[in-house]
């Protein structure tokens, strides 16, 4: 018989993303926040994971992503990339680090790469971050954009609301997603704009467009994967969201016949502990659970 060496899934690397827009493909994008959930992802066959700063609002119970830190980034960057396999390994540069230079930027980009095992990084922000797009891309560090809605800026919108909603505001998002390709970014997330206008972006570019909450003709489309599960804690929903499980409800279901069994001492039986050995039972007087008693010296 002869054993076939089984082949390992084709890594996902920065070119074959740039490419995919050439070849049709439509690519798969979740965000991951620690290590089982980036294995799980990544053994479903996701192209690009995504440790976004969005685990403040879903791992870190912040109400918004502005207070991740780059050591936050850091931190759960360094548990998703022990994970990671296959897929495409992006970070969130955290509000903050690269609002104040770019000499700052590079080196918050190069500790995502170097110390939490990035293969990229993404960052939010038009024609205004050009130059510090332009700067770690010379730098070898692969950039991902980000327009539309970009919820760092949380603070200056006042609230998470549908962007592009006239023409000149259309026209102008156009035109940033441009400058960002023209600066060298390898792909750009759009994020909450109508679908039309989506549309015109992403047939502007020649690098895929990551829609979410942009509709269907993005080359790709990303969601958070706590909100695919079912284990976000939001009041509301975002219209885009689709729900595939709800493992919130399997999780509460699943504790709260633990902490019955426990409470009735159903938990645990004798087959979830371990008995004493024989002998020692025996030269100890003991019984052992489903043994006949043992005779005392």
């Amino acid at each position: 018989m002869v054993y076939l060496k089984q082949q390992r899934p084709e890594k996902v690397t920065v070119p074959a993303v740039r490419a995919s827009k050439e070849r049709g493909e439509r690519l798969v994008c979740l965000t991951a926040y620690d290590y089982p959930t980036a294995r799980i992802v990544d053994e479903a066959g996701t192209d690009i994971i995504l440790v976004g700063d969005s685990l403040g609002n879903v791992v870190l119970g912040y109400d918004s992503t502005v207070p991740v830190t780059l050591e936050d980034m850091l931190h759960h960057t360094r548990a998703v990339r022990r994970g990671v396999e296959r897929a495409l390994l992006v970070a969130d540069m955290p509000y903050g680090s690269y609002h104040t230079g770019e000499t700052e930027a590079v080196r918050a980009a190069l500790r995502l790469v170097k110390e939490g095992g990035a293969e990229a990084v993404k960052l939010e922000g038009g024609r205004n971050r050009v130059e510090v797009i332009r700067r770690l891309v010379s730098e070898e560090i692969p950039v991902m954009g980000h327009v539309g809605l970009t919820p760092q800026s949380l603070n200056k919108l006042g609230s998470y609301r549908l962007q592009a909603k006239t023409a000149d505001a259309a026209r102008a998002l156009v035109e940033d997603a441009r400058m960002l390709e023209e600066a060298g970014v390898f792909a750009i997330v759009l994020e909450v704009v109508p679908r039309e206008i989506a549309r015109m972006v992403t047939e502007a570019l020649r690098v895929p467009v990551i829609g979410i909450g942009a509709g269907a003709d993005c080359d790709a489309q990303i969601l958070v994967t706590h909100d695919l599960l079912g284990l976000s804690f939001s009041r509301t929903s975002p219209r885009f969201v689709r729900q595939y499980a709800n493992l919130r409800a399997a999780i509460t279901d699943a504790v709260t016949r633990y902490a019955d069994d426990v409470r009735a001492g159903a938990f645990p039986s004798d087959t979830e502990s371990y008995p004493l050995p024989a002998d020692a039972a025996a030269e100890l007087g003991l019984t052992r659970a489903g043994d006949e008693e043992v005779k005392k010296p």
